[in-house]
């Protein structure tokens, strides 16, 4: 979805990964994950040190059931509950790319 859309997209396998790239990789802009991360720590303890290390990248979340339907988030940061519609997910990319560049 992200590729189709024209964004390059970089795959972690889980949360070990997520920070591997993240430390090595200084392009990165927005991170779109889901909550239900396989191995490691939640998901959401995951975004929350995306936001404390690294505060510039904007984050996408995404899962199928989370404890609040419209939970508060950091700035630039943006949840979606599945099933959800990729239109809706790929308007948030770009809106939030375009945040950065402004």
């Amino acid at each position: 979805m992200v590729e189709n859309a024209g964004f390059e997209a970089v795959e972690a396998f889980d949360v070990d990964d997520a920070i591997r790239i993240l430390e090595s990789r200084t392009d990165i802009r927005i991170v779109y994950m889901d909550l239900d991360m396989p191995r490691g720590i939640p998901g959401i303890e995951l975004a929350a040190t995306i936001r404390d290390r690294w505060p510039p990248i904007a984050i996408i979340l995404i899962a199928a059931m989370f404890k609040e339907k419209n939970p508060t988030l950091w700035d630039r940061a943006e949840f979606f509950a599945k099933p959800f519609r990729r239109g809706d997910v790929l308007a948030s990319i770009e809106r939030l790319m375009e945040s950065q560049t402004a």
